[in-house]
């Protein structure tokens, strides 16, 4: 049974974030994957924790508890991050899907990723987008892939690359 509840973000949830970033950053680091987001714990670099302080503001902000505990987040909008190609038709953009390793293989993930497509259908939008990192083995790309998503384009900021997907609800 699937005891997922999703709620709105607050301004409090800050330390939830930093907690799931510190985590993925550990975990990225132990498997060799530092590109994405590098090694130091986002709670030790102050444009990181500024950058987190803007994400609980949004209004988009959905954190998904499991048995009471924090186990992801989500961010959710109808812009899409600057550095990725726009697209002629309303969208529902995914700005962050992160979630905690402790709660590793019990689909939190994938009830976000539900609740993101759902919510395009309750405003009437088609697409759904979201943009990943494209390095290291793939993984991160095949998940979104195993969630529906197609790739779409390629981007780069600075030596990071980004990879777009993309996914219909009509």
């Amino acid at each position: 049974m699937d005891n997922t509840v999703i709620r709105s973000g607050d301004p409090g949830d800050a330390d939830i974030l930093l907690r799931f970033f510190d985590e993925a950053v550990e975990w990225l680091v132990a498997r060799g994957s530092s590109g994405q987001w590098g090694t130091e714990p986002w709670s030790n670099v102050p444009k990181r924790v500024e950058r987190v302080t803007g994400m609980v503001a949004d209004p988009g902000l959905r954190i998904a508890m499991v048995g009471g505990e924090p186990a992801g987040a989500l961010i959710v909008s109808e812009e899409h991050d600057p550095h990725v190609p726009a697209v002629d038709e309303r969208e529902l953009y995914v700005r962050l899907l992160i979630t905690s390793r402790r709660f590793t293989g019990q689909r939190v993930g994938g009830r976000l990723v539900e609740y993101a497509l759902d919510e395009a259908r309750r405003r009437g939008i088609d697409l759904v987008r979201v943009d990943c990192w494209a390095g290291g083995d793939g993984e991160l790309q095949r998940y979104y892939e195993s969630q529906g998503f197609k790739p779409t384009v390629r981007f780069t900021v600075d030596t990071w690359v980004g990879q777009v997907l993309e996914q219909r609800v009509g």
